[in-house]
């Protein structure tokens, strides 16, 4: 934290090469060894990296890889998985705009070859984990927003998990919900409102889920 503090003071911005190890070293009092290490401390967080004749530079950090490294699963608590797997559904809700406005027809296509053999779910179905990460991994491509896509790739473990363990594998009476088929064609409306109240319905099933599982 004080090497953050000391980059932040001297106002070093992503991509500006950091003092050599001796010069922090002399300015901040300690050892080059102590230095070493916190360095590699933050070459871990993906705080600086090493770039071939320019030495050690800042690096803006890719918060999805971060949070990566400890989203595992199987030592992840029921009720942070349950945390995680809500974030996921906002998300998607909250995308609507971005997937509206940014797809293009032949996203649009393409949505629709994925979901052509769908067979209409009941209710109650629970949606083959393969096929969700597909479709809706290529929402997330859509948007073009490279930091949601990276949110998309930390989410597989907990979204696989989350389904295939049973945690939100709950039974219910509720009206029929927007399946991937109509999610697509009201996508070609191209109306962000329509779109987001689409995705709400469509991911009903799974609110529900989670909520029972409180």
């Amino acid at each position: 934290m004080h090497l953050i503090d000391f980059f932040i003071q001297k106002e070093l911005k992503p991509g500006d090469s950091i003092p050599k190890e001796f010069e922090l070293s002399a300015a901040m009092g300690v050892s080059r060894t102590v230095i070493r290490e916190s360095l590699n401390r933050l070459k871990t967080m993906g705080l600086i990296e090493s770039v071939k004749h320019k030495g050690t530079i800042i690096k803006s950090p890719d918060l999805s890889v971060i949070l990566q490294k400890s989203m595992i699963p199987r030592i992840l608590d029921e009720g942070t998985l349950k945390d995680v797997f809500e974030m996921r559904l906002v998300i998607e809700v909250g995308m609507a705009d971005l997937v509206v406005n940014r797809a293009t027809d032949a996203d649009i296509d393409e949505l629709a070859s994925i979901v052509k053999n769908e067979i209409f779910p009941s209710e109650n179905t629970l949606f083959d984990v393969d096929y969700e990460i597909k479709f809706h991994g290529k929402l997330y491509e859509i948007t073009g927003n490279e930091t949601l896509k990276g949110f998309q790739q930390m989410l597989f473990p907990v979204f696989n998990y989350v389904y295939t363990s049973g945690l939100i594998n709950k039974t219910f009476d509720d009206k029929k919900y927007v399946s991937h088929t109509e999610l697509v064609e009201v996508l070609r409306l191209r109306n962000a409102d329509k779109f987001r109240t689409a995705m709400r319905k469509h991911l009903e099933n799974h609110f529900k889920r989670v909520f029972l599982a409180d």
